[in-house]
C-alpha cells in the first residue's frame, strides 16, 4: 500500500510527463505547420515547373521506344517475349518506374518503337499481341503509339 506522499510523487511525476508531452506536441504542431507550408510551396513549384516530371517521363518513353526498336530489329516475331519483358523491366527500373506494366505510356512507347523499327503487317500484329499479352487496352495503347509516330 502506498502512502499519501508516495501517491503524490507518483501522480506529480505522471502529471509532469503529461504536461511536457503537451508542450513538446504543441511545439511539433507549430513546426509541423511550418514544414507543411514549405513542403506545399516546394510541391507547387515542382508542379508548375514544366521540365521536372515531364522530362523524366519523356526520357522513359524514349528509352522504351528505343529498346523496343532494337529488340524488334534483332529478333523474330516468334521470339522469346520473356527476354523482352525482362529488358523492359530493366529500362523502367533505371527510370524509377515501378509499375511499368500497368503504365499506358509504356505501351504507347512500345508502339512508337515498333513504328521506328519499320515493322508492319502480320509481324506487327504478332508483336503487338505478344507484347501486350493480348490485353485489349494495352494493344490499343500500342496502336496509339504506332499511329502517332510519323
Amino acid at each position: 500500500m502506498r502512502s499519501f506522499s508516495g501517491n503524490f510523487g507518483y501522480n506529480f511525476r505522471n502529471a509532469l510527463i503529461f504536461a511536457l508531452s503537451l508542450i513538446i506536441t504543441g511545439c511539433s504542431f507549430s513546426e509541423s505547420s511550418k514544414s507543411s507550408k514549405s513542403l506545399s510551396e516546394s510541391t507547387s513549384s515542382i508542379i508548375s515547373s514544366p521540365s521536372s516530371g515531364s522530362d523524366k517521363e519523356n526520357e522513359y518513353e524514349k528509352d522504351v521506344s528505343d529498346y523496343t526498336m532494337a529488340y524488334v530489329k534483332s529478333s523474330h516475331p516468334a521470339a522469346d517475349y520473356n527476354s523482352f519483358l525482362k529488358g523492359l523491366s530493366d529500362v523502367a527500373e533505371k527510370a524509377g518506374i515501378s509499375n511499368w506494366d500497368q503504365n499506358s505510356k509504356t505501351y504507347i512507347a512500345i508502339g512508337k518503337g515498333m513504328k521506328k523499327a519499320g515493322i508492319e503487317g502480320i509481324a506487327y500484329e504478332t508483336y503487338k499481341k505478344n507484347f501486350s499479352n493480348a490485353d485489349k487496352v494495352k494493344m490499343q495503347n500500342i496502336q496509339e503509339g504506332y499511329d502517332s509516330k510519323q
